[in-house]
């Protein structure tokens, strides 16, 4: 019943008197007023006037499982598991898919002990400061198909930072979101699966919102969005944002089975579009003009001999010629 009295509050640009709360919830006044307090004390303004009700006037960047779900605007996320501190949001997200939680069920932290990335690096992971959070999937596709999502995902973190902050950013391919050169979120997608199907599939997200600074070792290649525009980010409406564009770009990728109606977006994005980049595997490295991506979510280069190379994420490390983009 919080949620769904918050939600109303935020929703109603005038009073809402007590009276309809009660009719609407079929709870007493003495009810309503409690769930009120609860709120104020979590950090909510809330103006109550005799024989008027009671008016949302602001908060503060308050995380709570209440908060996100009631800035949730479509189905990705309007079921939340949050946590104040977990080990990583992505291997709690595994157990609870393990455990039968439903396709687009979200869970979120405030702080993760044991946050990592693509290549097994870790993510630094204070509280208060940035977004954690996993998103289960359950798409019918096959599993050699389920690492574009990677690239869906990144679509979406990329559209919700715009709205919320209005900052363009852009793609270092395959998942990392970039703002003046230097990171800013990371995307780790891992799957449970058969050879002919898929059990579950968990996006995790990671995003530097309110850090105003770095340790030494990543100052040279990390920002954040506070950084960047120099305002507060309020966490739990950039999440509500990113879910809602997640929502729409999934559903394009499951109607084409592929990413051939994203391409042109993504491409677009691509901060390496168009740039001589080295490619790094196991094998040794070698440097090329990457084109853009296909329809595979595959980096396309095209090496010096005018032959054009199809670049699979993974293991694969892209870098600029002089840096990390």
């Amino acid at each position: 019943m919080k949620t769904e009295i918050l939600k109303l509050l935020k929703e109603n640009e005038g009073y809402v008197s007590g009276q309809e709360l009660c009719e609407r919830f079929g709870v007493s006044r003495t009810a309503i007023w409690k769930v009120i307090r609860q709120l104020e004390e979590e950090g909510y303004k809330i103006e109550a006037v005799r024989n008027k009700g009671y008016h949302f006037i602001d908060s503060c960047d308050i995380m709570t499982k209440t908060e996100i779900e009631s800035c949730i605007r479509g189905a990705f996320g309007r079921t939340v598991e949050y946590y104040d501190v977990v080990d990583s949001t992505n291997i709690k997200a595994k157990r609870l898919a393990e455990e039968g939680a439903a396709s687009g069920t979200l869970v979120v932290a405030d702080c993760q002990n044991a946050g990592r990335g693509r290549r097994g690096k870790g993510w630094v992971s204070p509280s208060g400061k940035n977004v954690f959070m996993s998103l289960i999937l359950r798409p019918d596709i096959l599993p050699g198909s389920a690492s574009m999502l990677t690239l869906v995902a990144a679509l979406a973190v990329s559209d919700g930072i715009k709205k919320e902050t209005g900052l363009d950013t852009s793609i270092k391919w395959p998942n990392d979101i970039v703002a003046s050169g230097k990171k800013l979120c990371g995307i780790l997608t891992e799957m449970s699966a058969e050879l002919e199907g898929i059990h579950y599939v968990v996006v995790g997200i990671g995003i530097n919102v309110n850090m105003e600074e770095f340790p030494e070792e990543v100052r040279l290649m990390a920002t954040s969005l506070c950084m960047e525009t120099g305002n507060k980010v309020r966490r739990s409406s950039l999440i509500a944002s990113i879910m809602e564009s997640m929502e729409r770009y999934y559903e394009e990728f499951i109607s084409q089975g592929d990413l051939s109606g994203l391409i042109s977006v993504y491409n677009s994005r691509m901060v390496n579009a168009g740039r001589d980049v080295k490619i790094l595997d196991s094998a040794g490295g070698y440097t090329g003009k990457a084109l853009g991506i296909n329809e595979k979510g595959e980096l396309l280069v095209e090496m010096q001999s005018g032959e054009v190379k199809h670049v699979i994420s993974g293991e694969v490390s892209v870098r600029g010629l002089y840096g990390y983009v």
